[in-house]
C-alpha cells in the first residue's frame, strides 16, 4: 500500500515536465542525466536538484531555466 501512495507523488519538477509532455528519456539522452536520476528529481521529494541538472534540463527542452527554477522552487519564502 505504502508504495502504490508513493508511486502518486510528483515533484514540482516531475509535474513541470509532465505539463510540457517532455520526454524524459530524449532529455537523458540529450544531457546525459541518467533515465533513474530524472525519475527520481520527478518523483521523489528528497532527490536534490543539482543547478548543473536544472542548467541542461533546460537546455535539453529549450526552456528557459529561471522559468524551470520559479516553478521547482518558487513555493520557497524567505524568513521574515
Amino acid at each position: 500500500m505504502r508504495n502504490q501512495l508513493n508511486a502518486n507523488i510528483m515533484t514540482f519538477l516531475g509535474k513541470y515536465l509532465t505539463n510540457k509532455s517532455i520526454n524524459k528519456a530524449e532529455v537523458s539522452r540529450k544531457t546525459g542525466i541518467s533515465k533513474s536520476r530524472l525519475s527520481n528529481l520527478s518523483n521523489k521529494e528528497n532527490a536534490n536538484l543539482k543547478a548543473e541538472e536544472l542548467y541542461l534540463i533546460s537546455k535539453a527542452i529549450d526552456a528557459d531555466s529561471n522559468e524551470i527554477l520559479e516553478k521547482v522552487y518558487g513555493h520557497l519564502k524567505l524568513n521574515k
